[in-house]
């Protein structure tokens, strides 16, 4: 489709990165945004509950193998700590880019650790679609860049008048 003028109707410029399970909502809080952002809390916290219930059947399995208190520990601490440190890695790639090689390295703890990643998942869509401060600000900079490059130079510069 074209405008009048013959010329295309998509807006020029940086377009925003959707986020997932939102799309681009996020950049004017329309199409639905609450909604999602609601569906997204419940959804990550009945996951997280869900994960805790295969937990527990997990714990119960090694009572029942009675592989004694030591190695229950080791689990039940493992588990902790992957999880916290899962739940600090999600929370601070949702205010700036992770590194990938360090994203690769972590998979297997982040796998482990997959309960702190929903944690942090719902307490971030608490506030705002989770990732969405470091989205608007990478698309805030690149508007401003845009609005600075297009608005640099107006009209043909040899018809400019010299002092």
């Amino acid at each position: 489709m074209s405008d009048d003028n013959g010329t295309p109707d998509t807006p020029r410029g940086p377009r925003p990165e959707p986020i997932r399970f939102f799309g681009t909502t996020w950049v004017d809080h329309d199409g639905g945004y609450g909604a999602r952002r609601a569906a997204v809390a419940v959804g990550s916290l009945l996951a997280a509950a869900v994960s805790c219930l295969v937990l527990r059947f997990a714990y119960q399995g090694l009572e029942i193998a009675d592989v004694g208190g030591l190695v229950t520990l080791l689990v039940v601490v493992m588990f902790a700590v992957c999880s916290a440190l899962a739940f600090g890695h999600t929370w601070g790639a949702f205010t700036k880019r992770p590194d990938p090689e360090r994203q690769s390295s972590l998979r297997g703890l982040l796998a482990i650790g997959f309960l702190g990643s929903l944690l942090a998942y719902f307490v971030r869509s608490l506030a705002e679609a989770p990732g969405e401060k470091l989205h608007r600000e990478e698309y805030d900079e690149a508007r401003a860049a845009h609005e600075k490059r297009t608005s640099r130079r107006t009209g043909n510069p040899a018809r400019k008048r010299r002092s």
